[in-house]
C-alpha cells in the first residue's frame, strides 16, 4: 500500500481539528461525540485487551499518536501509564493541557506528526492511534515510525474506517453529506482514504507488527431509530450533547462502517 495520491489527499478537511477555542470538551460541539459516543467502545476494547493479556499499566509507557484535543488520552493516563499525547495541531494541544492540568492528570503533549514521531526507538509499551489512520497522506510511513518507537513486545491499539459500499453509505452519504441527517462538516472523511482491514494487516506485516484481532462496531440502536436522532439534531430539536447521550457505538462482529484491532510488536 503507498501513500495517498495528492489529487485524493487534497479533498478532505481537516481544519476542523486544528480550530482555535475548546471544540473538544463543550458538550455541544461535534468532536465531544468521540468522548460520549465512541470513547465508552474505544477504551472498553483497549481496556479488555489490557487485563486479557495481563499488562499492569503503572511504571508502563503510552504514547497516543493525533491525541487532538485530549480525550482518549485522559483515558490512557486513567488506566495507569505515564502517558504522552502528540498532534500537529497546537490549538489542540493548548486545549488538551489546560484540560489535563484542571484535572491533574500527569500527561505529556508535545507538537508533531505521526509521519516523524520525536522519539527514539523503543520508547514505549504501548501506542494508541485511532480515528486517525484514515486522516494521513503516508499510511505506510505512520506505521512504520510507530513501530520503530514500540518496544518489542508493545501493543500497537488503533481504530479505523473501512472502505465499503456500507461505509461509503453510513459514514459519507448520511453523516457528512445528505443535509437531512448530516452531523458531520463536508469532507471530514474521504472514502478513498479509508482502510480496509486486509490493507493494515499487509502494512502490520511488513513492519514486524504481528496483527492479532479485529473486531466491528455498530450503532446500539436500529438504522432507523438513528436516522430520527439525526434528524432531530438537524431541525434544532437536540444538540450534539442530546446526540451523545443517546447514540452510541457498541461492540459488533460488523467491521463494515468501523473497525479496532491491535498487533504485537515482534
Amino acid at each position: 500500500m503507498e501513500k495517498t495520491n495528492q489529487q485524493v489527499y487534497s479533498q478532505i478537511d481537516n481544519n476542523l481539528y486544528n480550530a482555535a477555542g475548546d471544540i473538544w470538551w463543550k458538550p455541544d460541539t461535534i468532536l465531544h461525540l468521540l468522548k460520549t459516543s465512541i470513547n465508552p467502545w474505544r477504551v472498553g476494547y483497549s481496556s479488555n485487551i489490557i487485563k486479557k493479556r495481563g499488562i499492569v499499566p503503572a511504571g508502563k509507557t503510552a504514547l497516543e499518536v493525533g491525541c487532538g484535543g485530549g480525550i482518549l488520552t485522559e483515558e490512557i493516563c486513567k488506566m495507569g501509564f505515564t502517558t504522552t499525547g502528540i498532534d500537529p495541531s497546537e490549538n489542540s494541544l493548548q486545549t488538551a493541557r489546560n484540560h489535563a492540568a484542571v484535572g491533574g492528570l500527569p500527561i505529556t503533549y508535545e507538537q508533531g506528526t505521526g509521519e516523524q514521531l520525536p522519539y527514539p526507538d523503543h520508547s514505549f509499551d504501548c501506542v494508541f492511534c485511532c480515528d486517525v489512520l484514515e486522516h494521513v497522506r503516508d499510511l505506510p510511513k505512520v506505521i512504520s515510525e510507530i513501530s520503530r518507537v514500540l518496544k518489542p513486545g508493545g501493543i500497537f491499539f488503533y481504530d479505523t474506517l473501512n472502505r465499503t459500499f456500507i461505509s461509503k453509505l453510513v459514514a459519507i452519504k448520511i453523516w457528512q453529506e445528505w443535509k437531512r441527517w448530516a452531523f458531520m462538516p463536508p469532507n471530514l472523511h474521504v472514502w478513498k482514504m479509508f482502510i480496509k482491514p486486509e490493507e493494515i494487516k499487509q502494512l502490520l506485516s511488513q513492519n514486524r507488527l504481528e496483527w492479532v484481532e479485529h473486531k466491528g462496531s455498530q450503532p446500539n440502536v436500529s438504522i432507523p431509530k438513528m436516522l430520527s436522532y439525526l434528524r432531530k439534531r438537524v431541525k434544532g430539536e437536540w444538540t450534539y450533547e442530546d446526540l451523545g447521550k443517546n447514540f452510541l457505538l457498541i461492540e459488533s462482529n460488523d467491521m463494515n462502517i468501523l473497525y479496532a484491532g491491535y498487533a504485537v510488536k515482534q
